[in-house]
């Protein structure tokens, strides 16, 4: 590594998470590619899921919150005729039956799962019960309670079934558990459903083609290209582009660094926007403008 050491960096990635290893053991492998000092990851993908996974570094973790609570898009093949224990085939089976649906009872299937939905999550998730993720009690053989979600799904989209296997494209809300969608489209279906490969595929509006791999990470590193590896840093305003852009002056920018309210007369009102130094074009953080004209500083940038 040609980072001796650990730098500040701000700044936002898309890493195509690979199948086969942890969200957090990718966030790592990034974190030391770029030798950062603070970085964290948004939605967390399964080891069996592959795709977008975004990193933050720096100042930029500040705002993952906002985009944890995006719509998000999936590809999803699944097997019929076997239900497992988690969900997908990481599981152990624990029921086989027979598929005899029929295409008109699938698409009716798809249209019922359309909508606003309940959904119960799985225990093998990473949703915490008294501060513990409920996949450690699922590995002692524990059931805890639940709470059940309301979800929406936008879209439940076949895109071919092929003997026992089946594909789909979900787009979905926050919250949203595949493998609990797909385990419950089994039991409509009265065989049995589980998840053998899922990958995301988007995340809000973020461009599907910003997603860098692992490799291509490591090797820019090898070859102390870091410029390069620099360059591919998206803005730390990336992930709350959704919001509208105001530009305070320099003598303003100083008072809202400062915390302090300023007057601010604009269309927008009462919501968030993005607040940015005029001159130099810097993003100071997120303010809020009201009815009486005034901008308060809502989550801030450290300068």
């Amino acid at each position: 590594m040609f980072f001796y050491k650990k730098r500040n960096i701000d700044g936002f990635l898309l890493v195509d998470k690979p199948i086969g290893i942890s969200s957090n053991n990718t966030l790592q492998q990034v974190k030391s590619i770029f030798n950062a000092k603070k970085t964290g990851y948004i939605g967390t993908l399964d080891p069996l899921a592959s795709g977008m996974l975004p990193i933050c570094f720096g100042e930029s973790t500040k705002f993952s919150s906002y985009l944890n609570n995006s719509d998000k898009k999936y590809n999803v093949i699944a097997k019929l005729g076997e239900k497992t224990s988690t969900f997908d085939s990481d599981g152990i089976i624990l029921k086989k039956r027979v598929i005899s649906f029929t295409s008109i009872e699938l698409e009716c299937a798809l249209k019922e799962m359309t909508g606003s939905i309940n959904q119960l999550p799985s225990m093998y998730s990473a949703i915490k019960y008294n501060g513990i993720p409920l996949y450690k009690y699922a590995r002692k053989g524990l059931s805890v309670p639940r709470d059940i979600r309301r979800i929406k799904i936008y879209e439940l989209n076949l895109i071919e079934k092929k003997n026992n296997l089946i594909a789909l494209n979900v787009f979905c809300s926050k919250g949203t558990y595949i493998r609990s969608l797909i385990d419950d489209l089994g039991e409509k279906l009265r065989c049995g459903a589980h998840v053998i490969s899922l990958r995301r595929i988007q995340i809000g509006s973020l461009p599907y083609s910003k997603l860098v791999t692992i490799p291509y990470l490591q090797d820019l590193a090898n070859k102390k290209n870091i410029k390069k590896l620099n360059h591919l840093l998206m803005p730390v305003d990336a992930t709350v582009c959704f919001f509208k852009k105001i530009y305070l002056s320099n003598k303003q920018s100083l008072h809202f660094q400062l915390g302090q309210k300023i007057s601010f007369k604009s269309d927008i009102q009462n919501t968030l926007v993005r607040v940015f130094e005029k001159e130099k074009k810097i993003f100071l953080g997120l303010g809020k403008i009201n009815t009486e004209e005034i901008l308060s500083p809502h989550r801030l940038i450290s300068m």
